[in-house]
């Protein structure tokens, strides 16, 4: 499937950021990636914040499409092996856009700031979900607060991919879906 110029630059942006962080990567940079002046990318983007906004908006609608293509029938337990199965598909060389923005948050315009919180809240929330099915179904462990579960989940999620990159392997993803499950009851 043939893309245009836009979507290239957003793509190549998203990797880039998701590399080097928002203030890590130049417009040059991009025009590297995608073949192109970097007079052109203003046509596109007026500025790094507009090409900013829209690669979070972006970002947010790929990753909340797959969060909707995990299957609400499933056990709880298969629920979150799924959602590690998103992340752990991802290049160990790059992090979450958004994580990565976390770390970038105080050079973010309030746009970005709110878009990145919006973000984790979407993740927290589905987690939530997830953890308040699972005390249910007996497949996860039982948390008195199935919402901060959620936001101590999505965090530990983000820490698996920074873990991850420094040491090159994803396995990390996993510890966090294990430490998640529920004991087997006494034999």
């Amino acid at each position: 499937m043939s893309t245009t110029t836009r979507e290239q630059l957003l793509a190549h942006a998203q990797t880039l950021i998701r590399q080097r962080g928002y203030n890590g990567f130049s417009y040059r940079d991009l025009a590297d990636q995608v073949g192109i002046k970097t007079s052109s990318i203003h046509y596109y983007f007026p500025s790094k914040d507009d090409l900013l906004a829209e690669a979070i908006d972006n970002y947010a609608e790929q990753t909340a499409s797959k969060l909707q293509g995990i299957d609400q029938t499933l056990p709880a337990c298969e629920r979150l092996n799924r959602y590690a199965g998103l992340l752990h598909g991802s290049p160990t060389d790059q992090i979450c856009l958004c994580g990565m923005l976390a770390a970038d948050f105080s050079s973010l315009t309030d746009r970005a700031r709110q878009a990145v919180q919006s973000f984790y809240r979407t993740h927290e929330s589905w987690l939530s979900k997830v953890v308040a099915d699972g005390q249910r179904d007996g497949t996860l462990a039982r948390s008195e607060d199935p919402a901060a579960a959620g936001r101590y989940l999505f965090s530990a999620f983000q820490g698996a991919l920074m873990s991850s990159r420094l040491f090159q392997t994803s396995d990390r993803i996993q510890d966090v879906v294990a430490s998640m499950k529920a004991s087997p009851g006494p034999i």
